[in-house]
This record gives structure tokens, sequence and C-alpha cells, in this order.
């Protein structure tokens, strides 16, 4: 399919900025990209919607402690709970630029949300952003019923980078006997860092995200790149086995340089017998789930979402 004309209209902009000179994201350093990423998205992410309680809190990690963000949907509860990790490369983004999304996703899913502030790279180096995140994950299956969420229904989530660290969390909780993660939606997710897809050919230019930026946001993530790559918790495509992990819904975007790895994570999970629904967003580039006020694309997207979330808990009696 060709690009969506909201799509081409964007790339159209991006092309147009770079030929006036504007940096690359391997061109900056890694404030002027948090900035630049703040800056960008302020425009096209929306106005965030009333919730009925939002509540920010600390809690403790190893060595340091993190923020959470709890979204309380309108009702009586106990909810059924979304852990969610942002995206921006493991170095970018912060609860700020999730907050429109997360609380649409809140409204929508009738889910009590929990947005993880985990610690960022190059500050922070793998393992550290997954490992804050399996902590927080382990925290919210300990402590969310007193805030009226309910334990055994559980999911967690993500973008891109996040959607990476919502790919290995369940791999953790596989790995280290809990906590029990009872869905996973994998949203245009890393899950293949050695880069070396089709889909690297043929949208590694051109299309928003671009191969050199997914290759320094690698240098800021490992320390040791070609090594820790490799590693199931950087690569969960990688891992050794991945049955018996929760269902999941993988969404991926055609113009998209992480396409390929997320489609053949779905599909080594469907191997594997777990249960996945998966959908490729046509003439779509990576990103778009941040961008309601220029992609219509946004609104399908969370709309499936909660589609898929309460699908699943509805099965489940709370506690």
């Amino acid at each position: 399919m060709t690009l969506q004309p909201q799509v081409k209209n964007l790339l159209d902009q991006i092309a147009a900025a770079m030929a006036d000179g504007a940096p690359k994201i391997e061109e900056m350093s890694v404030q002027e990209n948090r900035d630049g990423l703040l800056a960008f998205y302020a425009g096209v992410i929306g106005e965030p919607q009333e919730v009925a309680k939002v509540e920010n809190i600390n809690i403790p990690v190893d060595g340091a402690e993190i923020g959470l963000r709890i979204y309380t949907p309108k009702g009586e509860g106990p909810f059924p709970v979304f852990v969610y990790y942002h995206g921006g490369g493991w170095v970018l983004g912060d609860l700020e630029v999730v907050d429109p999304l997360l609380r649409s996703l809140t409204n929508s899913t009738e889910c009590l949300v929990v947005s993880v502030d985990y610690r960022l790279a190059p500050e922070n180096k793998f393992p550290v952003p997954v490992e804050d995140c399996y902590a927080a994950t382990k925290w919210v299956a300990e402590n969310i019923v007193k805030y009226n969420g309910d334990p055994s229904r559980i999911a967690v989530g993500g973008d891109s980078a996040g959607g990476n660290i919502a790919a290995v969390v369940p791999l953790m909780a596989k790995d280290r006997g809990g906590p029990d993660i009872a869905y996973q939606v994998l949203l245009y997710p890393v899950t293949d860092c050695r880069y070396n897809t089709q889909s690297y050919i043929d949208n590694g230019k051109g299309y928003y995200l671009e191969e050199p930026a997914m290759h320094w946001f690698a240098d800021q993530y490992f320390s040791n790149t070609e090594v820790e790559k490799l590693h199931p918790y950087a690569s969960p495509l990688l891992a050794n086995d991945v049955s018996g992990l929760p269902p999941a819904l993988v969404i991926t975007c055609e113009y998209d340089v992480l396409r390929d790895e997320g489609e053949a994570y779905a599909e080594r999970l469907k191997k594997a017998g777990v249960p996945v629904e998966l959908t490729r967003y046509e003439g779509q580039i990576h990103g778009f789930l941040w961008m309601p006020v220029i992609m219509d694309d946004a609104k399908k997207g969370v709309e499936q979402i909660a589609t898929a979330l309460k699908k699943q808990f509805s099965s489940k009696q709370s506690v």
C-alpha cells in the first residue's frame, strides 16, 4: 500500500526541515534529542482527557527510586491493571509525553493504568531500564490492591523500546517465577537488536524512524553492544523458549524499520502455542499512536487495544 495521505504530509514536512538543515537523531546529543522529542510531540499528541484520578508515587528499585503515575478510570473497581512502559529508544521519553495516550487508554480500556518512569540510558545502561520495569511490575502485583486494582488481572504494554520492555518483562517473570501477567500489548516493538531484517532495507531511510537512529539508540543503551544485543532481555526474539508466555496483541506498521521483527516475534509466539492478535497498519509509520492530532489511526489503535484488553479481562472474575 502507498503511504496514507496524513503520513505523507508529515514525512514531507520532515524532509523539508532536513533540507533546511534540521539535524537527525544520530547528529544530536542526548539532551538535544530529549528536548527535541518533547517539542515535536507537543503539537501532535492531543489534549489530555479527564480521568477519575491521577496519582504520582515513588517506589524503590535496586539502588534507587523510580516514579509511577497511576490513572484510575471512572467506576467502582477493583479494576484490571495495565502497566505501561513508554517508548523513546531507552534514551528519550517520560511520563509526560505518554500522558495523553494513557489517559485515553484509561478511559477506553476501563483499566487502572500504571505508567513507569524507568531510568534511561545512557546514564543507566542495559539492563537497568528493563530491571526497573520488572521491579515496577512486581511492585504492582504486590501493592496495586491498595489503589483499587485487581492483581489477578495485570497486562503489560509499551510502544517501540517500551514495546521491547513489554515483551521482555513477561520473559523475566517466566524465568523468575512471577509475577503473573495475563496479557501483553506490543506496539511496534523492538524484538531483535541485530537490525538486519528486510524492513530495515525497505524502510531504513525517509520514513521517520531511520536505521542510523536505531544504531545511535543501541550505542546509548548497551555497554557492549555486540554482546548485549544478543541477550534475550534485549532481543526477546532470540529467547530460547517463548512457550507459556501471556497472550499478546502485536501492532506493526508497514513503513517501519521494526515491522519485520515485530511480526517475527508474533509468529514465534504463535508457533509456541501463545494466542496472538497481529495487526499491520498499512501505509503507516512508526510512532503513530503518539500523534492523534494528525493520525486517524491513533484513535483506531487505542480502540483496538481497548477491545483486546476488555476481551481478555472479561473472561476473568475480579478478586
